[in-house]
């Protein structure tokens, strides 16, 4: 099991997003106590990280709703109402995966919040757990920025009664990109020297997370990203970051073939090499698959495996278990049930139950380019071939993704916010800057890197198409199509014309959310709602 947290009191998971803990503490709990009580205790900021790390467990949960789901690569079935909305770029500010998206953002920047308020008070064996909640602020921001493009940066814990949300509008996309980056920046110094927990914030990551924002933002920093990026790529070593790839000196051989000159030497096939690299790829999300292997490809099922999940490709992710192990609590669990958030899957909608709701469907889009002969190994980890072979002969047959095989709603495969290939890759595009086309040898070898683990060929000069196409296929359904189509500027071209063969109603003002209605109702005359809605 994933113990890689310490016991929270269950005071703090009580706190709502404005309230104080005084005013939502279950006072029939021995055990409960204030924060300002909570401070003073040994470990009492190490109680509060973990309580921030808890709080984003509640994040992914719909994510895939409002990104992947908005992209090119996944459509709903017909039948489920508010799904296919949201797949038709028809959403509505009254939605509620919408509102929850952004208010459990904002939740989980309320706790790191907390932590950065009271910064001055941590010991200096917990210094690093103020370098995290401001990780975790800037991660937060982060995703709302590119949900819903004009939001407030909240640097503080509000208190409602004085109306104090008030003095945060919303901003700018690149005030708030800045806010982001320098928040990232804040955290690296604080983690320098903290051992590396791949479950936990950390410098790499911060880093690397930095970079992805300067790169993000509406007037990218090339220069800036590329300077950080490069820190990490050049030194990954050091950090214990690489792809998980086997040489084909090192693959295994799961049949025997007889070499043409010699018929007593096994040689590998090709097909038994992609194989080794399928298995590779899934181990990557903790996958592992059963035995068996016929005409040329694996042929058993993936099921998630604990003890692979925390590999040298992960840099940062949100754990969770099967059962309930690691006894911190959530913040909106009821009075007995405070100790089993970690047992929620990130997203019941990616997972193999996710068919039941009809929202991980692949496009016919898709499919024309994520096939077995054109990706030999991210397929066979990513998408069902049984699936996929009734879709051939049928085109009505829904091919579902199979890269997080745990069944049902109460899951345990982890969710991966940064993995190396995304830092190799992120790489190239600050070298590239923008141009079309590049031959840097650092940008090469960083892409062709990618393109090893994936069975494919070397190229000897990358192009700005090959590289978001490359992404499209390496992080299929882990939520980085849509920001990716936005970052590289081709959002409108290629959502309108998605949006015009699928008759669906994509507009250039919908590749961002509506700001939630409930939100603006909140504070009336305050925020400003986003054009198109």
């Amino acid at each position: 099991m994933k113990k890689v947290y310490k016991n929270i009191l269950i005071c703090f998971s009580l706190m709502a997003l404005f309230a104080s803990c005084e005013e939502e503490l279950d006072l029939s709990n021995p055990t409960a106590l204030s924060i300002e009580e909570l401070l003073q205790t040994d470990n009492g900021f190490m109680f509060l990280a973990n309580g921030v790390l808890d709080a984003y467990q509640k994040i992914p949960a719909n994510e895939f709703y409002l990104t992947e789901l908005r992209s090119d690569n996944s459509r709903a079935n017909s039948e489920n109402g508010n799904f296919p909305l949201i797949a038709s770029y028809n959403v509505d500010p009254n939605n509620g995966d919408v509102a929850t998206y952004y208010s459990n953002n904002m939740h989980t920047i309320k706790h790191a919040n907390t932590i950065i308020d009271n910064r001055f008070l941590a010991p200096e064996s917990q210094q690093y757990t103020v370098g995290e909640a401001y990780f975790m602020r800037a991660l937060c921001h982060f995703n709302l920025v590119r949900a819903y493009k004009n939001v407030p940066y909240i640097d503080k814990v509000l208190d409602i009664n004085k109306e104090e949300a008030l003095d945060y509008p919303q901003l700018p996309e690149a005030e708030v990109y800045a806010k982001i980056i320098n928040d990232f920046k804040t955290s690296i110094a604080y983690l320098d020297g903290v051992a590396q927990n791949r479950y936990r914030p950390s410098k790499g990551a911060a880093i690397c997370l930095a970079a992805k924002a300067y790169l993000s933002q509406p007037n990218p920093n090339y220069t800036e990203a590329e300077l950080l990026l490069a820190s990490v790529v050049e030194n990954n070593d050091a950090y214990n970051y690489n792809l998980l790839f086997t040489e084909r000196d090192d693959a295994e051989q799961f049949e025997f073939n007889a070499d043409p000159t010699d018929p007593t030497i096994d040689v590998i096939t090709d097909q038994e090499y992609y194989a080794n690299l399928v298995i590779d790829f899934g181990n990557v999300f903790g996958n592992a698959i059963s035995d068996g292997y016929t005409d040329g490809v694996l042929d058993g099922s993936w099921s998630n495996n604990p003890a692979l999940e925390i590999n040298n490709e992960v840099i940062f992710a949100i754990a969770y278990d099967l059962v309930s192990s690691d006894n911190y609590a959530t913040s909106d669990s009821g009075l007995d049930d405070q100790v089993e958030t970690d047992s929620e899957s990130h997203s019941f909608a990616m997972t193999l139950q996710g068919p039941s709701n009809g929202v991980n469907i692949a496009t016919d889009d898709l499919l024309e380019v994520m096939t077995p002969e054109l990706q030999p190994v991210r397929f066979y980890a990513s998408l069902n071939p049984i699936e996929y072979g009734a879709y051939l002969s049928n085109n009505t047959v829904d091919v579902f993704n199979t890269k997080f095989p745990t069944n049902g709603e109460i899951g345990d495969n982890d969710w991966i916010v940064l993995r190396y290939a995304d830092v190799l890759l992120l790489y190239a595009e600050a070298i590239l800057a923008g141009n079309d086309s590049t031959t840097d040898s650092r940008a090469i070898d960083a892409f062709n890197q990618v393109r090893a683990r994936a069975g494919l060929e070397e190229v000897a000069n990358l192009t700005k198409q090959q590289l978001l196409e490359e992404r499209r296929l390496e992080f299929l359904y882990e939520n980085q199509r849509l920001y990716d189509l936005i970052r590289f500027g081709k959002a409108d071209e290629v959502l309108s014309q998605f949006s015009n063969e699928n008759s669906l109603f994509y507009t250039p003002e919908r590749k961002y959310l509506p700001f939630p209605q409930r939100e603006i109702d909140n504070l009336p005359n305050f925020y400003n709602q986003n054009s198109g809605y």
